[in-house]
């Protein structure tokens, strides 16, 4: 699946990519809210607006938790599964909103990194979000 090269491409944009979580987390939620109005449903108690506290706090959890990710990507599965379990049984989150914010997220990273987000980076990191997301979902099964 990924390169030993586009491994560790990927723990170092999430390694930069952690100190600015709450920026790069609000960011994509906020894309996907807007873009794709139907993910709102799940945040109807929290305040969506742009860098909202809530926003801001849900998006570092998220930065963090794809950058744990990144750093145990040969132990995905392990692990995500207490977050794949929250997402599936407590939260109830629609499986294709995972995909849809890692969409979010490469377009937030692409703004963010300019030149340093280039073909490989976007390339390993399309791939590691995929995998993320298939891992998030695999309680729905």
């Amino acid at each position: 699946m990924l390169s030993k090269y586009e491994k560790e491409l990927l723990v170092t944009i999430w390694e930069k990519m952690s100190l600015k979580a709450e920026d790069i987390g609000s960011d994509a939620l906020f894309r996907m809210f807007t873009v794709f109005p139907k993910t709102k449903t799940y945040f109807a108690h929290i305040d969506i607006s742009p860098r909202s506290p809530h926003l801001l706090s849900h998006g570092k959890k998220i930065i963090l938790a794809i950058a744990r990710g990144a750093r145990n990507i040969d132990s995905l599965t392990t692990t995500l599964a207490p977050l794949s379990a929250l997402h599936a049984y407590h939260l109830r989150i629609h499986p294709t909103n995972f995909k849809l914010l890692s969409h979010c997220l490469l377009v937030t990273l692409a703004t963010e990194m300019s030149d340093e987000f280039t073909p490989a980076a976007h390339a390993a990191t399309d791939k590691f979000l995929s995998a993320f997301s298939a891992v998030l979902a695999e309680k729905y099964r």
